[in-house]
């Protein structure tokens, strides 16, 4: 079967579905994907935040939550304006979750149809790092709008970030753009410090024909809100990472609403 005529599934009351993805761990996806929520939020809308992966899910610390009983909870949890959902909620943190594909696929099918997410104008997804097969699954079933790709600026973040378009352009899902994380620093002294390189970002999503949606800055403060449960574009809203995410929401909804057919990559030579 065509990746394109695989059956999608139906969420009757949401209007668009966002995945944020990255080809590697570690370029902070869920940082992205958590304070884009939040920023599309603090813009007058309605949101929900999946949290798709099962292995590792960082949503319900990013939010301040921890596990709940699902058998006396209602799902999805709400905190901060969002709509929630993440195998955090259910599994003990310091318990492994050891499931196959399908299993994993399973899960995520139930947060899709099991949940009553109601009427959003936004679902945020945040999907396990990587271009295996539950990604692959999950980005053929989901009925995604567009797909957000989050890099760092170094060459090997590059290489996967580029794997990871290359997946939602074989499924048929058009992607938004690139978000360069990390992007640099802004000293004490007011100077600008590329400490990962700079400029990976816009090259990628120059060759790729896509925009480059975002740079978002280094501060320490999102690894402090992050782990305090409370992101940085609620916590300091005037912060530059908090006018970035804000940004970006306001680009990337742009963009879901001029999207189209994009242009193939290039062969890459090695």
């Amino acid at each position: 079967m065509h990746p394109s005529a695989t059956p999608k599934i139906r969420l009757p009351g949401v209007k668009h579905v966002i995945a944020v993805a990255s080809g590697k761990g570690g370029v902070g996806k869920s940082t992205v994907a958590a304070n884009l929520a939040l920023a599309l939020h603090m813009q007058g809308q309605r949101v929900g935040l999946m949290d798709a992966d099962i292995y590792g899910p960082s949503i319900p610390i990013m939010m301040g939550l921890g596990t709940v009983d699902p058998n006396k909870t209602v799902f999805p949890l709400e905190k901060y304006g969002l709509k929630l959902m993440s195998m955090g909620f259910i599994v003990n943190p310091n318990q492994a979750v050891i499931w196959r594909g399908p299993m994993v696929h399973k899960a995520v099918s139930q947060f899709l149809t099991d949940i009553a997410w109601g009427e959003l104008d936004y679902l945020v997804i945040d999907l396990p790092p990587g271009t295996g097969d539950a990604q692959l699954t999950l980005t053929q079933t989901a009925p995604l709008s567009g797909a957000i790709i989050v890099t760092t600026p170094q060459e090997v973040s590059l290489i996967d970030a580029r794997k990871g378009l290359e997946m939602f352009r074989q499924v048929r899902v058009p992607v938004l753009g690139i978000v360069e994380n990390m992007s640099y620093f802004i000293g004490a002294d007011g100077q600008r410090y590329d400490i990962f390189r700079h400029g990976g970002g816009r090259k990628l999503a120059a060759e790729a024909g896509v925009p480059l949606l975002g740079e978002i800055p280094i501060d320490p403060r999102v690894a402090e809100c992050g782990d305090t449960g409370e992101p940085i574009v609620r916590k300091y809203p005037d912060s530059p990472v908090a006018k970035a995410y804000l940004e970006l929401a306001t680009t990337a909804v742009k963009e879901l609403q001029k999207q189209g057919e994009q242009p193939a990559l290039p062969t890459l030579e090695i």
